[in-house]
Order: C-alpha cells, then structure tokens, then sequence
C-alpha cells in the first residue's frame, strides 16, 4: 500500500524518512546493535547515522563512532521513537480505509490536464 502517492513508497519506508533527525537503534545481521542520530534513510533502507555507538557481537565491545553508513540488507530490526506513533502518515492511512482508497478532496484534481 502506497501512502504517499504512485511512487510504490510503502509504510515502513515513509516511516524512516519520517524519523530522520530523531535517535534510533539498529540491530545488525552480525550482532551488531547501532543507536545514534538518523541523519538520512534512502528508499532502499540504507541508513546514514551519526554520532552512533555501536555494541559489538561480544560482550563489552563498544565503539563511538562520529557517522556510520549501515546497508539496508544487513538491517534485521530497527527501533523508532515513540513519537512517531503520531505521524501524519497515519491520518492518511485512516482516511484511506475510511473513504475505500479515495485520495484526500483537492489531490490530483487536474492532474495531467490544462485547467481550462
């Protein structure tokens, strides 16, 4: 399902981009676990992190770190504020389940078409 239009952006990508500039942490296929400042999530959920700390497989392996470039395939599990449980992309979601997939009155009235 595509929140933001017919650019096939699903949820949980719309929801990185939403917590760009807040604190996250990232579980890694390696054991890794990264927290620190998402600076940038592109759509293929590579994440650019700041000042992170990264906690190695082994116990007592702790890194500091000022930017980390984590591969979207290497992510297992992601951890989100709880702030963004009230991002708007909700209300959208509401809205289109409400009115069968309707987009919001005023989106893409004249689209591909001279107002006349």
């Amino acid at each position: 399902m595509s929140v933001v239009g017919n650019n096939r952006v699903g949820i949980p990508i719309v929801l990185l981009h939403d917590a760009e500039g807040a604190v996250i942490t990232i579980e890694t296929k390696r054991g890794e676990l990264i927290r620190g400042l998402l600076f940038e999530a592109e759509d293929m959920m590579n994440l650019y992190i700041k000042k992170a700390v990264v906690l190695g497989p082994k116990p007592g392996a702790k890194r500091l770190v000022d930017q980390i470039y984590v591969r979207g395939t290497e992510i297992v599990f992601i951890v989100l504020p709880e702030m963004l449980r009230h991002a708007p992309m909700f209300d959208r979601i509401t809205h289109w389940r409400k009115h069968g997939g309707a987009p919001p009155e005023g989106v893409g009235a004249a689209v591909g078409q001279a107002a006349a």
